[in-house]
């Protein structure tokens, strides 16, 4: 082993031990050289290892301090099953990858990094945006885009600014997006449900909807709905455009598992829109991971003033590095090597998942999409509290979808199922062992 070398495993071990704590000042060079009986130049190039390792810093003429004496953090195995979580699996990501891309970052754009930001986003970005937005038939300019703080921002902004066509209430879909559904309730924002499920909504319905109420826009989850991970066909969302046209409602369309569509003939309603009536949200949360706090919104033209109005007045711009860090990650080709890795694993899962229901559950309705979510329909006389917290003590974790409704709607008795974050090999038996617990009386109301 080389000195330095020897000279770097003992300071790390005294940083990982705790004997030199975060913000901890490492003994002189000089004291490092007597101690190891060496020349200061092996010292250097020991500490320079830590440094760019982020394990210390230095501070011209005060010395070395360590930045951090926690390891990270090694995923442990477990033996629950988690059907209840919705995020990625987040130690599959590359770290090292995006890390390159965020040092990258700070020094190519440190000037930035000073700035309040920019009006829409960092137009690097928007320019790598504008590209990968092509690969899923999303063909705009890059005067329609703007980088947001998540799809959440862009949700907030668009309902409460005005709209042309001077409408008020917002139209979802029940059940839908949890967050967006406490959103509208926190503010007390006008709006109405109208039902999904995995055989779509009733169109007739949509249009009397549409005719008789001041609908503002239709916020929708054409692809992979969430919960229930079912897909809108080709006519209906033909028909969806149709009647917004004819009744002059804009509409909502996120998009936020563009990553994962195996069929390449299935097309956003963006890319069918020919009267600018689709304001088009992508997300990263689920490719990537949701701390990025980085979407995309793409807006008709007569919506761009105004959003942007109201997006300067909330956040002034988007987190800086991460953006930059974001366009690094597009352009050096890493994010389209991940994306296809990602989504050929969260792909086998979806499979799994669809086999196991197919197998265990074929009594029940749920989604034929292969998606990484899915769900099941219960009799009426099933206690779902009582399943949900038997299986919870086998630990089988499920979510309610309480929260997926809006006040006073009524609630399909479902059962949502995610294995975003699930090992492939526990789908099956966790499936099974719902299916188990659903042939237990006492999970029914006597």
């Amino acid at each position: 082993m080389l000195k330095y070398d020897f000279i770097y495993n003992q300071l790390i071990q005294q940083i990982q031990t705790g004997t030199l704590l975060a913000g901890a000042k490492l003994p002189s060079i000089r004291n490092l050289s007597q101690q190891f009986s060496c020349s200061k130049s092996t010292v250097l190039t020991a500490l320079k290892k830590l440094e760019n390792q982020h394990l210390i810093y230095a501070i011209p003429k005060s010395g070395y301090f360590v930045v951090d004496h926690q390891l990270p953090h090694v995923p442990s195995a477990n033996d629950f099953i988690d059907f209840a979580t919705s995020s990625p699996t987040w130690h599959a990501f590359p770290y090292k990858d995006f890390q390159h891309c965020i040092n990258k970052a700070i020094d190519t754009y440190q000037a930035d990094l000073f700035r309040y930001g920019t009006p829409k986003g960092l137009p690097s970005l928007i320019v790598e945006a504008k590209k990968l937005l092509e690969t899923y038939q999303i063909f705009t300019h890059e005067d329609n885009i703007f980088i947001t703080s998540g799809v959440q921002q862009s949700l907030s902004l668009l309902s409460i600014m005005p709209f042309p066509n001077q409408r008020t209430t917002v139209l979802v879909e029940q059940p839908s997006y949890h967050l967006y559904m406490d959103y509208l309730k926190t503010y007390r924002l006008p709006v109405i449900g109208i039902k999904r499920t995995a055989q779509g909504i009733d169109l007739d319905e949509l249009e009397q909807i549409f005719s008789t109420n001041t609908i503002k826009f239709f916020y929708t989850m054409p692809r992979f709905h969430n919960p229930l991970g079912c897909s809108y066909n080709k006519k209906e969302k033909d028909s969806i455009l149709k009647l917004a046209v004819k009744y002059d409602v804009y509409i909502v369309e996120d998009d936020y598992l563009a990553d994962f569509e195996q069929n390449s003939k299935r097309d956003s309603l963006f890319t069918e829109d020919l009267e600018e009536r689709v304001i088009y949200l992508k997300s990263f949360s689920k490719i990537m991971f949701p701390g990025l706090r980085i979407g995309l919104a793409v807006l008709p033209p007569a919506l761009i003033s105004t959003f942007q109005q109201y997006k300067n007045t909330t956040d002034i711009d988007s987190s800086m590095i991460s953006q930059a860090a974001l366009e690094l990650y597009l352009k050096s080709g890493m994010f389209n090597r991940y994306q296809l890795t990602v989504a050929e694993d969260y792909k086998q899962r979806a499979n799994t998942l669809q086999h196991s229901l197919n197998k265990h559950l074929p009594m029940y309705k749920t989604a034929t999409d292969n998606c990484m979510q899915s769900h099941i329909i219960l009799p009426k006389q099933v206690n779902l509290k009582l399943l949900i917290q038997q299986l919870t003590q086998q630990h089988i974790f499920l979510d309610s979808i309480e929260r997926n409704y809006l006040d006073g709607f009524y609630r399909e008795r479902i059962l949502k199922l995610n294995v975003s974050n699930m090992e492939e090999q526990k789908i099956d038996m966790g499936i099974k062992e719902i299916a188990l617990a659903l042939t237990n009386s006492n999970n029914y109301f006597s």
